[in-house]
């Protein structure tokens, strides 16, 4: 692989999980418009927020890179269908079944930034993703805490 093949297979890497981020705010807002509690609508807002800040700070990698960063959510069928779903699965559920949908879609935000990990990445890159990681992992566990307390009260 020469230089250019390696700087594209880094910026698709970067540019899946920007898409990744931006579902994760889209989805992440829906939770917060359908949840009743004002401390979840709060999380899934800032949870929301942090997605788009991650977003904005893998473009601006991409674009430092000379490639052409990736700006909306995936057109992927999978992620796109259950964000588009996500709307309808959440509307008048209870906090569980919110959780258990903001948690899913964690589960997929580990899966690509951990699949992220694994390839040849800068340093400087590698740096970022794995700060970003560990704020998708903190993000899953305090979601999964959540829930489960909301499991045991119903």
């Amino acid at each position: 692989m020469d230089i250019n093949d390696d700087r594209k297979e880094i910026i698709h890497t970067l540019n899946n999980l920007i898409e990744t981020s931006k579902d994760g705010e889209a989805g992440f807002k829906v939770c917060a418009e359908d949840v009743k509690r004002p401390d979840l609508k709060q999380l899934f807002m800032e949870r929301s927020r942090q997605c788009g800040t991650a977003a904005v700070e893998l473009q601006r990698v991409v674009v430092e890179m000379g490639g052409k960063p990736e700006d909306s959510t995936s057109v992927s069928g999978d992620l796109h269908r259950r964000w588009v779903d996500l709307k309808s699965l959440v509307t008048g559920k209870d906090e569980v079944a919110i959780l258990n949908e903001a948690e899913r879609g964690e589960d997929v935000a580990k899966k690509h930034f951990a699949e992220a990990l694994h390839k040849q990445l800068p340093t400087d890159v590698r740096a970022i993703v794995q700060r970003q990681y560990e704020g998708v992992l903190r993000n899953h566990d305090q979601i999964k805490a959540l829930r489960n307390v909301e499991r045991a009260r119903s």
